[in-house]
C-alpha cells in the first residue's frame, strides 16, 4: 500500500509519519511538503498524483498562522485554504484513490457552539470573526467529502483534532497557542530568573487539549475501517480550567516566581469541549493524560531552545 501524505512537515505531520511507518511497515509511505509540490497551483496538484500515484492519501496541508495574522490577512488564509482543499479533493477523485483523509480544525465550529461540541453543531452558525477566513475554507472539506463521495464514489474521511499540542509545535510569539506560549513563557522566565509571570483573566475558562501523538495513533483506524464523510471529532474529552494548566506548565518547567492574574483582562470564550462519544463509540480514545504530555512538550522545547535545531518554530 503506497501512503502519501501532505503538510507532513507540519506539527501533526511530524508525528503521524513514524506512527504510519510502524503500523504500515510493508507499505510505502511518502511525506511531502510545500518544498515538493506547490498544492496552491493546479499543475503542481496534477503533476503529484500522475508522480506518485497514491493509493491512500492524507491531506494535511494547509496554510495556518496565529490570531494575529488571521486578523491581518484573512483573505490570504481563505483563498490559500480553499485551494489547498478543491484541487487536491479534485484529482484526488480523479485519480480514483481508494481513501482520502482530510483535517480541519475545532475553530470551523460555529463560535456559539455548546459545549460539549459534537458533531451536529457543525453548520449551526458562524465561526470566530477573527479566523474566519482560515476556519470556513477548512470546513469547505466537509462539503468536498460529501460531494465528491455522491459524483465519484471518493471514499474520504473527515477529522476534526481538538486543541493539539506536543513535540513539534509552533512556539513563536504571538503566533502559538496557549499551551506553547505557555510552556515558553515559564521556560524564559525560569532562564531569566524573573521573580513572577503575570496571566490575563481570572484563569477559570476551560478547554480540553490533546497531544498530537495520540491523534496520530487513531488516523490508521480511519484508513482502515471507517468509511464516511460524517466528520468526528478527536480530542482527550477532558476538561482543565486555564488556572489548574499555567499552574501545571510552572510546576514542570521548572519555574520558581509567582504566578499572578490580571482579572482586569478578559476571559475570552468561558468554556470550549469537544464531545468525543463518536470516537469513543468506535472503541478509540486519546489516552495521553496532560501532565505527561506537557512534559515531553517541554522537554522537546528545551533541547531545541538550546539547540536551535531545525525544525523549532521560535
Amino acid at each position: 500500500m503506497k501512503i502519501v501524505v501532505t503538510g507532513a512537515s507540519g506539527f501533526l505531520g511530524r508525528h503521524l509519519l513514524p506512527q504510519l511507518k510502524t503500523q504500515y511497515s510493508q507499505g510505502e509511505i511518502i511525506g511531502l511538503s510545500s518544498q515538493n509540490y506547490d498544492l496552491m497551483n493546479p499543475l503542481e496538484v496534477v503533476k503529484m498524483f500522475e508522480d506518485l500515484q497514491p493509493e491512500i492519501l492524507i491531506h494535511l496541508a494547509a496554510y495556518s498562522g496565529g490570531i494575529g495574522a488571521n486578523r491581518t490577512y484573512p483573505a490570504d488564509f481563505y483563498y490559500r485554504n480553499t485551494l489547498l482543499t478543491a484541487l487536491v479533493f479534485e484529482q484526488a477523485a480523479k485519480f480514483r484513490v481508494k481513501k482520502m483523509i482530510y483535517t480541519m480544525g475545532g475553530c470551523s465550529y460555529p463560535a456559539t457552539a455548546s459545549s460539549p461540541i459534537d458533531e451536529s453543531q457543525m453548520w449551526q452558525g458562524y465561526p470566530q470573526p477573527e479566523s474566519a477566513g482560515y476556519s470556513s475554507a477548512k470546513k469547505m472539506g466537509i462539503v468536498a467529502s460529501q460531494s465528491y463521495r455522491t459524483q465519484y464514489d471518493l471514499n474520504s474521511v473527515v477529522l476534526i483534532p481538538g486543541n493539539l499540542y506536543g513535540e513539534y509545535d509552533n512556539f513563536r510569539t504571538n503566533e502559538s497557542h496557549v499551551i506553547p506560549a505557555l510552556v515558553r513563557r515559564f521556560y524564559e522566565a525560569k532562564l531569566n530568573q524573573l521573580e513572577a509571570v503575570a496571566m490575563w483573566g481570572s484563569g477559570t475558562p476551560k478547554r480540553d487539549f490533546v497531544y498530537a501523538g495520540d491523534v496520530a495513533k487513531v488516523i490508521p483506524y480511519f484508513i482502515d475501517n471507517y468509511n464516511s464523510s460524517e466528520p468526528i471529532n478527536i480530542s482527550s474529552g477532558t476538561t482543565t480550567p486555564i488556572k489548574e494548566l499555567a499552574e501545571l506548565v510552572k510546576e514542570i518547567t521548572g519555574f520558581k516566581g509567582k504566578l499572578t492574574w490580571d482579572t482586569t483582562k478578559p476571559d475570552g470564550q468561558m468554556v470550549k469541549i469537544f464531545d468525543v462519544s463518536k470516537l469513543n463509540s468506535l472503541g478509540l480514545s486519546c489516552q495521553t493524560n496532560l501532565k505527561e504530555g506537557l512534559e515531553k512538550t517541554f522537554i522537546w522545547l528545551s533541547k531545541n531552545y538550546e539547540q536551535k535545531t531545525d525544525g523549532i518554530r521560535l
